[in-house]
């Protein structure tokens, strides 16, 4: 009896699948968890060294004015006359604005006219006595030598005679007094008529005919007139962190509510001394020109400006984050990066003192200059090279002798010079490159100490590139930075190398 082949049971087939499914998952959770675990012990997060822009502003608003406000008023009392200007009307220097009644200081110009009349005739008078004195006692001062007369009638008519001059004297006073008088009042009655002081537009008027105006111990404004608006400016409150980098002449970028699709460029024009103290906060007021020759912009628009304190083209950077990394075993790379690190740091220097030139668009003479001051400052970065890695190599043999922490004097002296550093650089760059600097013209010269000062006191840092999988230190020189990005300078690094940024983020499972 042959035998039949056993069929399994549709229920036994039904619970081997959950196991088998049961078993992929758990192989597959396995490896995923064991891979990401490596990579949470062993990686890091990085970011490349790129090429490009760096751009520093410091973000401030301001209201926009024009650069000459002038407040109209007068001097003198009366009822208006007549207002030949409205809002907006654009006047020229000396056209008639307004008119205040002159019958009264016309009537005061005729009465002081009358005076000086009768006080010119009063000196006439005053003449013709003085004449007729003189030629008598001409002739009483003959007959007294010829003993004809006394004396004593000589005498009275020298009296007379100098009683007449004083006169004269005393008339004249009241000819120019009265003269004063009239032009007083002639300049009275001028100012019934209102001008204009400036060319420019009216902003407000604040009377109307037939309105009495007031001038006693405050003169009355009538009228303010703007200048010309095709030239205006914004008054911008810095901080005092940031008013330290501001110079006159650097670059505005500005927009209004009314234009925000549209930027607006402007110049540094004044940096105020009047600093301003609210609630504790200190604020300098910097002056921003506006050319605005479409008459765009109107006073009185809220800005919302930017000043460029530096704009670097071309240049290496990093992240941010790249300067706050640090790894474990942080010590002792800085002890081992330390030695040398002031001949990097003249050598950094050199390179970057190497662009400065080229944009100064040097003839040969100059660059002949600087090339000769360059290779000197290499060659005595390469002697402090040299001796550092001598120093750092005999601390090193001395700490297996006796034990003690290799590079352990060196961490002491790496990177602490401070601010004495960076003021002795900056004295040795001086002299290094000074006949150079004396072959420059001025405004050369303005960009050379600029950016020699901007070299000199840069900040180092280390930073960790990733090779082979391990962190690397470099010490560079920071620069320009824009927030998220900073300008390095330095060896070691070039476009493209990773930087570590921080550790590998574990992946949160689901």
């Amino acid at each position: 009896m042959s035998s039949l082949p056993r069929v399994q049971s549709p229920a036994r087939r039904r619970w081997l699948w959950p196991v088998v499914i049961v078993c992929v998952l758990a192989a597959a959770a396995y490896w995923f968890l064991g891979s990401r675990a490596d990579k949470a012990e062993q990686g890091y997060r990085t970011d490349a060294v790129t090429r490009g822009e760096i751009r520093t502003a410091i973000s401030a608003t301001g209201t926009l004015s024009a650069t000459a406000t002038v407040d109209v008023g007068t001097q003198v009392s009366g009822i208006l006359q007549s207002v030949d200007v409205d809002y907006n009307d654009a006047v020229k220097k000396d056209q008639v604005i307004a008119r205040i009644d002159p019958s009264t200081y016309q009537a005061r110009l005729d009465q002081a006219n009358a005076s000086l009349a009768s006080a010119r005739a009063g000196l006439n008078e005053a003449q013709a006595s003085a004449r007729n004195a003189e030629a008598d006692y001409s002739r009483k001062a003959d007959l007294a030598k010829r003993q004809l007369v006394s004396r004593t009638d000589a005498d009275l008519a020298l009296s007379v005679r100098d009683q007449a001059r004083a006169r004269i004297v005393s008339a004249n006073a009241q000819v120019k007094q009265q003269q004063a008088n009239v032009d007083s009042a002639r300049l009275d009655l001028e100012k019934t008529v209102i001008r204009s002081p400036v060319d420019g537009v009216v902003l407000s008027r604040a009377v109307e005919p037939g309105q009495t105006v007031a001038a006693s111990l405050q003169t009355p404004v009538l009228f303010k007139i703007a200048g010309d608006l095709r030239q205006m400016e914004i008054v911008l409150a810095i901080d005092e962190a940031d008013i330290g980098q501001v110079r006159n002449g650097q670059s505005v970028k500005f927009s209004v509510d009314a234009f925000p699709d549209r930027n607006f460029r402007g110049k540094v024009k004044q940096i105020r001394l009047a600093a301003t103290n609210t609630s504790n906060v200190i604020t300098y007021p910097v002056v921003v020109e506006v050319e605005n020759g479409d008459q765009t912009l109107l006073p009185g628009m809220t800005a919302n400006a930017e000043i460029e304190i530096s704009n670097r083209d071309n240049v290496l950077s990093i992240a941010n984050a790249a300067l706050r990394f640090k790894p474990t075993d942080a010590a002792s790379q800085t002890a081992t990066a330390g030695a040398g690190a002031q001949a990097r740091n003249g050598v950094m220097i050199s390179e970057s003192l190497a662009k400065v030139a080229d944009g100064l668009k040097l003839d040969a003479n100059q660059r002949a200059a600087f090339d000769t001051a360059a290779t000197a400052m290499r060659e005595r970065a390469d002697a402090m090279r040299k001796a550092a890695a001598a120093r750092a190599e005999g601390q090193a043999a001395g700490s297996r002798t006796f034990g003690g922490p290799a590079g352990g004097g060196q961490r002491q002296g790496g990177n602490g010079n401070g601010g004495d550093g960076a003021r002795r650089m900056a004295e040795r760059m001086k002299q290094s490159f000074a006949p150079f600097r004396s072959m420059l013209s001025p405004a050369q010269q303005n960009t050379w100490d600029a950016e020699l000062a901007v070299l000199a006191t840069a900040k180092r840092a280390p930073v960790y590139k990733l090779v082979d999988g391990k962190p690397e230190q470099v010490t560079v020189r920071l620069g320009s930075s824009d927030g998220t990005r900073t300008e390095i300078m330095g060896e070691g690094l070039a476009e493209g190398d990773l930087i570590i940024i921080g550790s590998a983020r574990p992946t949160d499972s689901k």
